[in-house]
């Protein structure tokens, strides 16, 4: 039975679920990584405008998977429930809300130049980022689409075929960014408009692959027939759970947006390293994220068993195996931190010098916010699994928005401690999210299941 697994039980069982979504995860944001290395060797110019570019794309693109992040718990808990019927519903619902707000994000995207000089920078830089935005920004409804459908996937515990997906989406991508941003094979040079196409097509044979397993491999959901007819009921259902994921979502990634926008008031230089240095941090938050999910997933199958203490033990299993990752990353952050800023870089780029130093100095402040950054991820994920989303929506917006976008500001302009100052806001607002969100699994939703659960029983 489920509660007499022991923790190496748990351990075991998260990761085997845990490793293939955070590999997939790591084949996703490598698509940005691999943007951000071509175009330091095409230039820092490019560098600056595309990271800019890609953090406006990234902040629409996260607030509308909050639909995608809500299909997860809801399958996982009819799973468990044995309820076909339902998984279908859900993930239709959550491929309709997801197809409305891309249709709402994609102006934004078109028209961004308007807005990232309104927010003060360079007018070079956000010409060129809007270009990039341009034509990046058609993504939007396949990327949105694949989030769903991994989704639903990873909740019926097929992760496997999620990390192979998308290593093909980040191998074409590769691909793809080789031949346009620098002209070889035959293909025009096109330098930021190339990136922008490479990261379009690897969004879309994202979709063409899972798409085409979804049709092949688990025929009985019958997800795509009879898709364009509405269900209110279960699309009430997804929009309530969802629409607090996505606004906790943009509040970190907001968080995030908000230190690159300051960074791009400091100069092209510390933009360019402040890319860099988060490219490194997004690609050990992955394997985070990818602990978060597994936490989403059994709490959502230990809901629909009404099962309290195999929700407790594979919470803790998550935690600690959070923590060690954590332990590990920092250890990699502090000794190595040049030759892992050199990786996006050529030799001979005139400004290496000077990103360099910066980037040292912003890679040994992400390796504090390791533990608060994971730890925050994985209660989102434990409360989430529980269907609770709209109390953390508001302890995180308080704690990335009130807290950490303040002190940002304050550490680096105020005190004047520049990129460093920018970043420790950063631990800041991410610290407190991870203790109020933390308070909020183990102090409430988790006894308040037990008691409930126990209330059932007796009854």
């Amino acid at each position: 039975m489920a509660t007499q697994m022991t923790y190496p039980d748990h351990s075991r069982a998260v990761l085997r679920l845990g490793l293939p979504l955070a590999g997939g995860h790591l084949a996703q944001i490598a698509i940005g990584v691999t943007d951000t290395v071509m175009l330091g060797w095409y230039g820092v110019d490019a560098l600056a405008a595309v990271t800019l570019g890609s953090t406006f794309f990234f902040t629409l693109m996260i607030f509308g998977s909050g639909f995608a992040w809500a299909v997860m718990p809801l399958v996982a808990s009819f799973v468990a429930e044995d309820d076909e019927t339902g998984v279908r519903r859900a993930t239709r619902m959550g491929l309709w809300l997801s197809i409305g707000f891309a249709l709402l994000a994609l102006p934004l995207m078109i028209w961004s130049e308007p807005v990232l000089l309104f927010t003060g920078q360079e007018p070079g830089v956000a010409a060129d980022a809007g270009a990039y935005l341009q034509i990046a920004g058609m993504g939007i409804f396949p990327a949105l689409l694949v989030m769903v459908l991994k989704s639903y996937l990873a909740a019926l515990e097929r992760t496997q075929i999620v990390l192979w997906i998308t290593v093909l989406s980040a191998v074409a991508n590769g691909v793809a960014n080789y031949a346009l941003i620098f002209g070889n094979w035959g293909a025009p040079e096109m330098g930021i408009a190339g990136a922008a196409v490479a990261s379009v097509v690897s969004h879309l044979v994202s979709l063409a692959g899972v798409v085409i397993y979804v049709r092949v491999v688990l025929p009985e959901h019958a997800l795509f027939q009879r898709l364009w007819k509405v269900d209110p009921q279960m699309l009430a259902r997804v929009f309530r759970l969802g629409w607090p994921i996505g606004l906790t979502s943009l509040s970190e990634t907001g968080l995030f947006a908000a230190s690159a926008l300051m960074m791009g008031w400091l100069g092209k230089v510390p933009l360019a390293a402040h890319g860099i240095a988060v490219q490194l941090s997004a690609v050990t938050f992955m394997l985070h994220v990818g602990l978060s999910n597994v936490a989403t997933i059994r709490a959502g199958n230990a809901l629909g068993r009404r099962d309290p203490a195999h929700m407790q033990r594979g919470a803790i299993t998550v935690t600690v195996l959070s923590l060690i990752t954590a332990a590990l990353t920092i250890v990699l952050f502090v000794a190595l931190p040049e030759p892992l800023l050199s990786l996006f870089m050529q030799r001979d780029e005139p400004q290496r010098d000077a990103i360099l130093q910066i980037g040292t100095l912003l890679l040994i402040t992400a390796a504090f916010f390791q533990l608060v950054d994971g730890a925050q991820v994985i209660a989102l994920g434990l409360l989430r699994g529980v269907q609770d989303t709209q109390v953390p929506m508001i302890l995180a917006a308080v704690s990335y928005w009130l807290l950490g976008i303040p002190c940002s500001y304050i550490f680096g302009f105020w005190f004047g401690w520049g990129g460093v100052g920018v970043w420790l806001g950063l631990v800041v607002g991410l610290g407190m999210a991870a203790l109020l969100l933390s308070l909020r699994f183990w102090g409430s939703a988790l006894p308040g299941f037990r008691a409930e659960t126990a209330g059932a029983q007796s009854a």
